[in-house]
């Protein structure tokens, strides 16, 4: 008759037909198991068996995985906080020029776009100053400011344009005064590609100086 043998146990066989039974190292790992049918959830409990060795590897190879998506997720999050620090450096923009030169600008027939050829800054190089114009970089919401200086005996009067449509304007007619000044600005939501720029309305004129006429803007935030 063969011999019935516990759990763990191991059969060895010797002389005169003697059987001997000895332990192994075995360890039991108890695991969740999650069952799910018919729409029904429940939860029990499994016991499997395992040598020590192998055990240990299963839990080192589990501290290893997790210690790698954590790796992976704070790598992605630099990743990210860069991306967002060079998007905020490439949105930077501002600029200032003045009308250089010395002496009367105008007055033309016709409403002419102003050449502030004296950049005095130019963050983002968005503004042209071999044209005079201003092209938005970034939808959002811009501040422009315009001043001149101009002598009084003529008319003087700048305006400040977007796509060829007048927003706001600074003049003053021709009077006995030595000198006229002027200026204004205002805040302006742009779209990508919109275009900014000062004319001098037409029969008007106003003094070319890198001190005195000039027009600047900057991006407050983006869109």
């Amino acid at each position: 008759m063969s011999p019935v043998l516990a759990p763990g146990k191991h059969l060895t066989m010797v002389s005169n037909a003697t059987f001997l039974t000895m332990e192994l190292p075995i360890t039991r790992v108890g695991f969740s198991v999650a069952l799910a049918q018919d729409g029904l959830s429940e939860e029990g409990t499994e016991t499997k068996a395992c040598f020590p060795d192998m055990c240990e590897l299963i839990e080192e190879f589990g501290a290893m995985k997790a210690k790698q998506e954590a790796m992976e997720t704070s790598l992605k999050e630099t990743e990210n906080q860069v991306l967002e620090l060079k998007n905020k450096e490439a949105s930077k923009v501002a600029f200032s020029a003045a009308a250089g030169g010395r002496g009367t600008i105008g007055p033309y027939t016709t409403d002419t776009t102003m050449i502030y050829n004296t950049v005095i800054t130019n963050v983002g190089n968005a503004y042209n100053q071999q044209t005079g114009i201003f092209v938005a970089p970034f939808a959002g919401m811009y501040y422009f400011t315009f001043f001149y200086h101009a002598g009084g005996q003529d008319s003087s009067g700048l305006v400040l344009v977007k796509n060829n449509q007048y927003i706001i304007s600074t003049t003053d007619h021709s009077s006995s005064d030595s000198a006229d000044n002027g200026g204004n600005a205002a805040f302006l939501q742009l779209q990508q590609g919109d275009q900014v720029s000062i004319r001098l309305y037409a029969n008007c004129h106003v003094w070319g100086s890198n001190y005195r006429t000039s027009f600047s803007g900057v991006l407050l935030y983006s869109l």
